[in-house]
């Protein structure tokens, strides 16, 4: 047996013990993390301007702190990139992570020295849950890819600047470094196309045992190695055992990635993002990510259906319940204060607290009154697709908005690996589906002030050609599941 799979086996052992005995702990811990985190940053200017000094308790906070967007947020941020301290955070930040914005073009979010370790850690943490329940190490032998933007750093404000994975990649640790592709070199290629074949070149011939990135991305790699040799990603690396992914649900692509691969293989879920490493997949067998609980973050939850309300209502971890949809908010050691990240997360289990992503809180339909979320929609294209033997590369859902009762319905644009036999009889069993997860949806239809879904048939390539055209093919980049808009359907009817 090899040094690393030898040794890493009884560190794992260690690392899980260790994470079994916080799953106990959970609330306990965030009661904790929220205390310090109030004490350390009561002489910030946040802390200043929100009267740190004076919460005693989480309802406190709540009064002194409402929660905010980047934009909400923004002030602050301008002002540690202009080099100023103590702003959000005690000192100044180790980093500061750039990331795609809506309104407000680059975001720019704080890493501090001790946030860091929550995304260090947690990357690990989920390998060594996966070795201890699996017995697997022998990944740790071989060669390990991590689709990610480039390392390379700017300065901002005398602080160092960048993508979150190129930032990561400047922590990777010593022992893992031999293991890593592809190089430095490579991972600095700004162009995404040329970054792939490259990459592909650097990895051809190496005995690859893990990989990760974002599926559609790991997709696009994978067609690019078959086009290459004209065999399955299973006879170019026999010993690849491990995907691991985030970023997008993973059902959808399912299928499609296991089918190049020739085989299907374990696989690991991560939820990070530049504000902070949430959740990670703890176990083989159960449902769901297990939230992050003693890393630095304290979490907040609000009703996603209340998230607009005036008075809706903010709960910590003790309050959460099963299945209830819930906007995340967080508040965090680099100095996030009650910041609403986008996401949308659903709990699977309360013991220990595992979580699924359901969606983002802006990605929704709901020009009838439906509100039609991420996970709805994944989950009817999912089942549909095993049913009717269909391969599904990427798709994206959009109202169509016609005058007259009846007339006006969802559109689908999707693009086929495989197509099914028959495409109406597909659409029949997608908008069924949806509509036994969704009542209002149901209720439109039913009641004629909606048709069924119709789907447009995407040509082949034509989302990577759409990501191309608005500057945002590969990296970290996600096209949006769901529109309450025709942006990027109407950006997307040249591909049709």
């Amino acid at each position: 047996m090899k040094l690393k799979s030898t040794l890493a086996k009884p560190f794992a052992n260690f690392v899980y013990n260790k994470i079994k005995k916080e799953m106990a702990s959970a609330v306990e811990d965030q009661q904790t993390i929220f205390l310090e985190l109030i004490k350390t940053a009561a002489n910030t200017a946040f802390g200043k301007d929100h009267h740190f000094k004076d919460i005693k308790n989480y309802e406190n906070f709540v009064d002194a702190v409402p929660v905010r967007d980047y934009e909400m947020l923004k002030p602050y941020i301008e002002r540690i990139k202009k080099g100023e301290q103590n702003i959000l955070w005690k000192g100044k930040p180790l980093y500061l992570a750039k990331t795609s914005g809506t309104t407000s073009g680059a975001k720019y979010i704080p890493i501090s020295k001790e946030s860091i370790s929550n995304h260090i850690n947690t990357a690990r943490n989920a390998l060594l849950c996966y070795i201890a329940q699996s017995k697997n190490a022998d990944f740790t032998n071989g060669k390990m890819i991590f689709l990610s933007g480039s390392p390379e750093l700017d300065r901002i404000g005398g602080i160092p600047a960048g993508r979150l994975s190129g930032i990561v990649n400047h922590h990777v640790p010593a022992y893992l470094r031999t293991n890593q592709l592809p190089s430095f070199e490579t991972n600095c290629i700004e162009d995404w196309e040329t970054k792939l074949d490259k990459i592909v070149e650097e990895t051809i011939n190496k005995d690859m045992t893990l990989i990760s990135g974002i599926p559609p991305w790991v997709q696009m790699y994978f067609d690019r190695l078959v086009e290459k040799t004209g065999k399955k990603i299973k006879d170019i690396f026999p010993d690849f055992s491990v995907l691991v992914y985030g970023g997008v649900n993973f059902e959808p692509y399912k299928q499609k990635l296991f089918d190049t691969i020739g085989k299907e293989i374990d696989s690991i879920e991560l939820f990070p993002a530049s504000e902070g490493f949430f959740a990670f997949q703890d176990s083989q067998t159960e449902h769901g990510m297990l939230l992050n609980t003693n890393s630095g973050i304290f979490f907040e939850f609000v009703k996603a259906d209340d998230f607009y309300k005036k008075d809706a209502k903010r709960i910590s971890l003790k309050d959460v319940q099963l299945n209830e949809n819930y906007a995340l908010i967080i508040n965090n050691n680099a100095g996030l204060w009650g910041y609403d990240i986008g996401d949308t997360v659903k709990f699977v289990s309360l013991n220990p607290y595992r979580i699924v992503v359901t969606g983002r809180i802006k990605h929704f339909i709901s020009a009838f009154g439906e509100h039609v979320i991420g996970e709805e929609v994944d989950y009817a294209i999912s089942e549909a697709a095993k049913k009717f033997n269909a391969k599904i590369t990427e798709f994206t859902v959009a109202p169509k908005v016609e005058q007259g009762e009846g007339k006006s319905y969802h559109e689908w644009f999707i693009e086929f690996e495989q197509q099914p036999d028959n495409l109406q009889a597909f659409a029949e069993e997608i908008d069924n589906l949806l509509r036994k997860k969704n009542v209002y949806y149901d209720d439109l239809i039913t009641g004629n002030i909606l048709q069924k879904l119709k789907i447009s048939l995407v040509e082949k390539d034509g989302f990577i050609n759409y990501m191309k055209s608005i500057g945002k093919l590969g990296g970290q980049n996600k096209l949006p599941r769901l529109s309450n808009d025709r942006k990027i359907a109407d950006d997307l009817k040249k591909y049709i």
